[in-house]
């Protein structure tokens, strides 16, 4: 279906009063050149609801609106501050920016339906990336676009929330809380269950030894034009579901495959192992070729002391795992997700934490997906985030999608799944790498494909 037969109907800014300037910290900052984040929620129509008298989508925005006076971050815009000599830029967000605010988008089809978005596969001019705002935006465009905007688009038999969110306010864990909040003001709450911590000052005083941070010119120009390798149309997303018993039939299968792990393979460390092999052998990589995964890794409860869950940044670190592609492929499930299990283990302790962010903070390096190199992986999201919580007063959703933004080879999304104890891992990687998983046995024996 092409993207001119979803219509807009209305887009509106949500403002709200703040004078809030929020420092950025090393782990929001290596964010900078990345694509802004596009996730949504796919929702059939409501049978029975008090909502059914009540126009959703003026709800949704209303609830919206609410939601933001407690994450006035979210309205402000990008800033900078140049450094006494001229030779470095201190970046961060505005919260009272006079032409801050969140863009609020109404469209609609009527030739798309629920099971249409649940079915697509994103690849090529597919439905699912119509469904998001502001595509192909940057994190350091947020000077001049809002750091988020949200679409909800009428379906035949249903909605879809699709929002687009500037990386640099917020991790995983913060956006999902964020989201958590909009829908429980939504089923009509009047504050909500967590508030969030806004301020990040603290975290680079303690980390860092310096409120503020100053990048200097010569290693932003540097990053400033690396384009993409891959073009989007060789790219594919296809989303593969674990059942409950699948999962713990592979956390069960490694544990008993590494002789001393004493079951500390956890379920997800499994499942990335086997997700890795089989990628690795649909792939043919040469033996003695490296390859890589990367794990974000919390950093929340690594600080001393720990940082609350209601933090409302980025707080994460990259934990990597390389390894020979022959070692991947002949070494068995067990051993691989042991070698991931032991990198895990060595992240723990607050001293990881501050070495990046100090480290950081002298050199700073900036993850840019268009650069990554072939069989280089990263996983993005958790199991631990509450997607299909997100009832806005209608019931939860059926599905999670992602958009283009920030797309690359090698992008793994992991969610917990609709059915409790199940997982959903959305895969973007190379059309033929793609179509090759699914004809892997091995690999789909313990999975379903989603669309």
């Amino acid at each position: 279906m092409p993207q001119d037969q979803i219509q807009t109907v209305s887009t509106s800014t949500i403002k709200i009063e703040s004078t809030a300037r929020i420092t950025l910290t090393p782990s929001d900052l290596e964010l900078l050149f990345l694509e802004y984040v596009q996730m949504g929620l796919l929702f059939p129509h409501p049978h029975q609801t008090t909502l059914l008298n009540k126009n959703i989508v003026h709800h949704l925005k209303d609830s919206l609106e609410l939601t933001l006076h407690f994450f006035p971050t979210l309205v402000g815009r990008l800033a900078t501050a140049r450094s006494d000599d001229g030779s470095a830029t201190c970046f961060f967000l505005d919260c009272g920016h006079r032409d801050g605010g969140v863009v609020f988008i109404h469209a609609e089809t009527s030739g798309l339906t629920v099971a249409d978005v649940n079915e697509s596969s994103n690849s090529g001019p597919g439905v699912v990336p119509s469904l998001f705002p502001l595509a192909g935006v940057y994190n350091k465009d947020g000077a001049s676009h809002p750091l988020l905007a949200v679409q909800v688009t009428d379906l035949a038999d249903g909605l879809f929330v699709g929002w687009t969110v500037n990386h640099l306010v917020a991790d995983g864990t913060a956006f999902w809380h964020f989201l958590n909040s909009w829908a429980e003001i939504s089923r009509g709450a009047e504050s909500i269950s967590k508030l969030p911590i806004l301020s990040r000052d603290q975290v680079n005083l303690d980390l860092v030894g310096a409120r503020d941070i100053y990048i200097r010119d010569e290693h932003l120009a540097m990053n400033e034009n690396i384009s993409a390798d891959q073009s989007a149309a060789e790219l594919s997303e296809r989303v593969f579901r674990l059942t409950k018993e699948k999962v713990a039939k592979l956390k069960a299968r490694a544990n008993e495959e590494m002789e001393g792990s004493n079951g500390k393979i956890s379920s997800l460390q499994a499942v990335i192992a086997h997700l890795w092999r089989s990628i690795i052998r649909c792939r043919s990589v040469a033996a003695l070729e490296e390859t890589t995964f990367e794990i974000p890794m919390g950093a929340r409860q690594r600080m001393s002391p720990p940082l609350p869950d209601e933090y409302f940044g980025n707080a994460v670190f990259p934990g990597i795992v390389t390894l020979n592609a022959g070692k991947v492929a002949g070494n068995g499930l067990g051993w691989t997700a042991w070698q991931i299990n032991r990198m895990v283990a060595s992240a723990n302790g607050a001293e990881k934490v501050k070495e990046f962010y100090s480290s950081w903070a002298k050199e700073p390096k900036f993850l840019q997906f268009d650069a990554i190199p072939t069989n280089h992986f990263i996983l993005i999201n958790s199991p631990r985030f509450d997607v299909y919580g997100n009832d806005f007063g209608w019931g939860p959703p059926v599905a999670a999608r992602s958009g283009r933004g920030s797309s690359f080879d090698g992008r793994i999304t992991v969610s917990a799944g609709l059915d409790e104890g199940s997982l959903d891992v959305e895969v973007c990687l190379l059309k033929e790498t793609l179509s090759a998983m699914a004809e892997d046995v091995e690999f789909m024996e313990f999975v379903t494909v989603e669309n």
